[in-house]
């Protein structure tokens, strides 16, 4: 008896994930054009927005070094210049990405052209581009500062 109801439950566990399979690959090939675009861009824009305190412990630590170079004699300082150069301007690169990630977010409308698929089709493969250029330049400036921060 046991193994009768033991074999019954392998069954309808394989049942239901057979069956479970088949209903996502079903919405994945109903799934419209505009539906697949904004789940590329909300894709996108959580990896983005999991780089955002990533960004901001940047700034803080190339900022210290800042301090720290600025607080060096004289001579040090000019012999410094050149990193302190680069610390200025990744930080730089690393307010840009973040500033224009807040300007996107503040920027894309979701909701955009719903009456006129043709048109909210165009425009969600715009805001594609749009959030990963963001993406990207946040990737790039964290790349940048975590190889400048590892300089000895």
């Amino acid at each position: 008896m046991k193994f009768v109801v033991q074999s019954l439950i392998i069954f309808l566990l394989i049942s239901c994930n057979s069956s479970n399979t088949s209903n996502s690959n079903d919405r994945q090939t109903t799934e419209s054009p505009s539906d697949s675009l904004m789940h590329e861009i909300l894709r996108q824009h959580d990896v983005g927005m999991a780089k955002m305190s990533k960004i901001s412990e940047a700034r803080n630590r190339i900022q210290q070094a800042l301090d720290s170079i600025a607080k060096l004699p004289t001579d040090l300082q000019k012999k410094s210049e050149q990193y302190r150069m680069q610390l200025d301007s990744t930080f730089n690169w690393l307010t840009f990405a973040d500033r224009h990630m807040e300007t996107w977010m503040n920027e894309f409308n979701m909701d955009s052209l719903k009456n006129n698929k043709d048109e909210q089709v165009k425009y969600f493969e715009s805001e594609k581009t749009k959030i990963s250029q963001v993406t990207s330049e946040m990737i790039g400036s964290l790349k940048k500062a975590d190889s400048l921060l590892t300089k000895k």
